[in-house]
């Protein structure tokens, strides 16, 4: 298929798996930011092609992973009323609460319903009107402007039996932390291209100019992240410190203007808590108070919740690039996609997901 195959053509790996192997003359240790990289690195390999002395580690860029218990227990809270229609992507069904998931409220009678775009929960608005239809609105930046234009819609149509349950979060912040943290063992990231193909990539360069630190922006075909790969590891053994863009089929430095409009016009940034790494300032998003009546923790009462995880999961370390699936003692035990302990095993876009599918046998007996 064209467009697909070349990022796929064993000729070009190699090439590029051999060029790593001449260039490498140190350890480096790399993160990519986005979980969709994460799994094709490990379905196809990648970790294990590149040269001994290049370790990946594996970032906070999955949204369902990054969902914090609390907002998980919000969501329970109102899918079990009776009242409401309850309307989320897949992923999120599985993920544990403190106490359930969603899936458990939906075998229990909960109207829980999943779709693939906001479009959908408002077509289910427009055709239920004695319900409340509420959408589960999660993700970096990448999903955020789709979100916010299916609360402007409804705004715009009077649809009153529509609200969003938000948990969105940015990535730059999250870098930010890590790179600020004295843990922190990251040289060089691989910045995520669903993202930068909405924000562009403007806001790297700051970070990679106060950090010291290279990015290069990525796609997410095998041949993208061993590009990407390479190309940080030439600005690394040559000393240089630049934003560079191998994405540039998608991906530009100013991105997608007409989507950030729409997300500047509902959402405004907030604070918001990472699951498993904490509070991280102005790293979220959230509806303005112009389009409260859209915003269902304000309908539905839920704004306060606490919750801790549980002791035995390691994903906040996983999630920060200090430790990888196998390492924790659960992982394919007490820990699998079908009981998980964390979100990370659930998600498709899951490290330890990932490792479960790919690496299992290797490392489970």
């Amino acid at each position: 298929m064209k467009y697909l195959d070349e990022y796929r053509d064993e000729r070009i790996a190699r090439a590029l798996v051999a060029e790593l192997h001449r260039r490498v003359t140190r350890p480096w240790v790399l993160m990519e930011i986005c979980g969709g990289q994460t799994h094709t690195l490990m379905r196809y390999g990648i970790d294990e092609l590149v040269p001994r002395q290049i370790t990946l580690v594996h970032g906070p860029g999955c949204p369902v992973c990054v969902t914090p218990l609390e907002i998980i227990d919000k969501a329970i809270r109102i899918a079990s009323k009776p009242e409401v229609i309850f309307v989320s992507y897949g992923d999120m069904l599985r993920v544990p609460g403190s106490e359930s998931d969603l899936f458990r409220v939906k075998a229990a009678g909960g109207d829980v319903r999943v779709v693939y775009t906001p479009v959908e929960a408002l077509k289910l608005a427009r055709a239920n009107p004695q319900r409340q239809v509420v959408f589960f609105g999660i993700g970096f930046e990448t999903t955020a402007p789709a979100n916010a234009m299916a609360v402007w819609q409804a705004c715009r149509e009077g649809l009153r039996n529509f609200s969003m349950l938000v948990s969105h979060v940015l990535v730059p912040p999250a870098i930010r932390l890590l790179l600020g943290s004295p843990h922190n063992r990251v040289q060089g990231f691989i910045a995520p291209g669903h993202v930068c193909t909405v924000m562009g990539y403007r806001e790297y360069e700051a970070l990679a100019r106060e950090f010291h630190v290279p990015f290069v922006v990525g796609g997410f075909e095998p041949i993208d992240l061993l590009e990407a790969i390479s190309m940080l590891v030439a600005q690394l053994e040559e000393g240089r410190v630049e934003v560079e863009n191998q994405y540039a089929r998608s991906v530009n430095r100013e991105g997608n203007r007409p989507a950030q409009a729409i997300m500047q016009e509902v959402f405004e940034v907030c604070d918001r808590k990472w699951r498993g790494v904490g509070l991280i300032a102005q790293s979220g998003l959230r509806l303005r108070p112009e389009f409260a009546a859209y915003d269902a923790e304000k309908i539905f009462d839920v704004a306060e919740f606490s919750a801790e995880e549980p002791a035995e999961c390691i994903s906040a370390q996983v999630l920060q690039g200090l430790k990888k699936p196998v390492d924790c003692p659960a992982f394919g035990r007490r820990c699998k996609p079908e009981s998980p302990l964390g979100a990370p095993m659930v998600s498709s876009e899951g490290a330890c997901a990932a490792y479960y599918q790919y690496r299992r046998v290797a490392t489970v007996s």
